[in-house]
């Protein structure tokens, strides 16, 4: 009999269940961590492919001024499910779904995360969403972006209820998710480990949960005041019936800007881990790092109005909007200063992660100052409505958290599955995606300066030259992609085996078995250190015995 059990503040509560048989309990209805964590990373990657398709749709729509690949209608459904997907149904469920369920307990030295029950609920909330958002192409899909302004929304066909039906749901499992992880972070930690002794991957998934928490239910309030406007005429947004078109957009942004520190923060505590273990140097300003996560997310929910500059908000209203936005990315610049100081002198190792993790910090930092234009009001009134808005944001998201994404996978794999991926392969897969991701988005920001609108199907001939070059390099980032799944593919059925710990890492995840067994920890350890500092022993007691072949302990009376 395996043991799964729960601790809290240093002692153990017991929570005894057998390892669950057969393939339905074991990988389906699943409620160890470890499994959820590759269920939400398996359909994650699902929806990235979907999502990445409707991606080469817009850019080959773009690659000729008259459009001519899909009809102007079939266009705005597309780049608006694209949105919607990317945000809700590939970057968030990675970020917090995957990794934090896989990696989060592992590194607090826990059997599982607090609701194991609830953990497995949530994840299953979120392909049903998936499924119901793209199935709103059979009944017309929403036209008005991924965020569905009013009136435009109010005017789309049946499909757009169904985004707002689908959303809800994404919200309340990454809501359930949030809980989880709060409870898990803050009760089940190893003896000894205080939150000063928190791997910072873990700070930032504690960042993360109650951004999760309390930021989604403002979406939904917006969701079901759209959803019943539509479905039963109550007034929220219509402007005719005494509603109002900008309560959607406060609503909205002030869930949806603390969203992007949802899908960054993660990203952050990937970089933090990934960085100092391949430098072999202890993290630089660990403490700085553990709290900037926690500013950014209190300061995320004091900026959304800068997303509304050009909506009519009172010149009053928007001085300190901007002086905000201006501030918020301080603990962001700690962050990154920490990072490039860990790299200064380290004896760095480029493996596939370490690639991976050094483009996020230079593409996700040109993301950051591109944002500083946007945050100015007199250079966004003119900027607002133009590709350069398209440019920064994937900057941030593509550049940042999906290379973030990457970095953890690479580094994560040989943990998840007992094998290596294939470096040569990962490699190209970096250069490829690098160089595909700059010719795509780069050339974006001077179309915006130059007044390229975006969410266009047809546009100016001037703008065709850059456009063609875009859709081209969107062609490689494909290409590169796809070497992704195909070097998966290769490395699950021949990859070299991992051993426990290839990367010599320090944290508690790698110091068990690879993959880990069911009850993660035959004994839970005790903590007493950092786990980066490279010249000192181990900061564990307990772990003597966990790479051999012995069953866990079953607590005296358990049943």
């Amino acid at each position: 009999m395996a043991v799964a059990a729960t601790h809290v503040g240093g002692g153990i509560a017991d929570h005894v269940h057998p390892e669950p048989q057969g393939f339905i309990r074991r990988y389906v209805f699943s409620i160890d961590h470890k499994i959820i964590g590759i269920q939400y990373l398996i359909t994650g990657f699902i929806f990235l492919v979907l999502a990445g398709l409707l991606a080469e749709v817009i850019r080959t729509q773009l690659m000729n001024a008259n459009g001519g690949f899909v009809s102007n209608n079939t266009y705005n459904e597309v780049y608006s499910i694209h949105g919607s997907a990317m945000v809700w149904l590939v970057v968030i469920p990675l970020m917090t779904g995957a990794f934090g369920n896989f990696v989060m307990p592992l590194q607090l030295g826990a059997r599982d995360v607090a609701f194991p029950w609830l953990n497995m609920i949530s994840f299953w909330m979120f392909p049903v969403a998936g499924l119901m958002l793209f199935s709103s192409f059979l009944m017309g899909a929403p036209v008005a972006g991924w965020t569905e302004y009013p009136p435009m929304s109010l005017q789309g066909e049946a499909g757009t209820s169904m985004w707002c039906a689908a959303i809800f749901l994404v919200g309340i499992s990454s809501t359930l998710t949030g809980m989880n992880f709060m409870v898990t972070i803050l009760k089940m930690r190893a003896p000894g480990m205080t939150l000063t002794r928190m791997p910072l991957f873990v700070w930032a998934q504690l960042a993360t949960a109650p951004l999760s928490m309390v930021a989604t239910t403002a979406l939904a309030g917006a969701l079901a005041a759209l959803f019943m406007e539509r479905q039963f005429g109550v007034p929220f947004f219509d402007p005719t019936k005494g509603g109002s078109p900008l309560l959607w957009q406060h609503m909205f942004w002030f869930y949806s800007h603390p969203a992007v520190y949802i899908m960054i923060l993660p990203a952050f505590g990937m970089i933090s881990e990934i960085l100092p273990t391949f430098a072999r140097k202890p993290i630089f300003g660990y403490k700085m790092i553990a709290f900037s996560s926690v500013t950014i997310a209190l300061a995320g929910f004091m900026v959304w109005a800068h997303h509304m500059f050009t909506s009519g908000l009172a010149p009053f209203m928007q001085l300190p909007f901007m002086l905000l936005t201006f501030v918020i990315a301080v603990p962001t610049g700690v962050k990154i200063f920490s990072w490039i100081t860990t790299l200064w002198g380290g004896k760095i190792h480029f493996t596939s992660a370490m690639l991976f993790a050094i483009g996020f910090v230079v593409l996700f930092a040109l993301g950051g100052i591109t944002g500083i234009f946007l945050a100015s009001v007199p250079t966004d009134l003119h900027l607002h409505g133009t590709y350069f808005v398209v440019a920064h944001f994937h900057y941030v998201l593509v550049g940042g958290s999906l290379m973030g994404i990457f970095a953890g996978f690479y580094y994560w794999f040989p943990k998840m599955s007992g094998r290596m991926m294939n470096e040569a392969l990962g490699k190209w897969h970096f250069w490829l995606f690098v160089a595909g991701f700059n010719g795509t988005f780069l050339p974006m920001h001077w179309l915006g300066f130059e007044g390229m609108p975006r969410r266009v199907a047809v546009y100016d001939p001037q703008f065709q030259f850059w456009n063609r070059v875009e859709s081209v390099s969107s062609y490689v980032m494909t290409i590169a992609i796809l070497l992704f799944f195909v070097n998966i593919l290769i490395s699950l059925r021949r990859g070299k085996k991992a051993g426990p710990n290839p990367w010599k890492a320090r944290t508690l995840e790698w110091q068990i078995p690879s993959p880990p067994h069911y009850y993660n920890f035959k004994h839970v350890p005790t903590v007493y250190g950092l786990p980066y500092d490279f010249s000192e022993p181990l900061p564990y007691r307990g772990l003597d015995d966990e790479l051999n072949d012995a069953p866990a302990p079953v607590p005296a009376g358990a049943h």
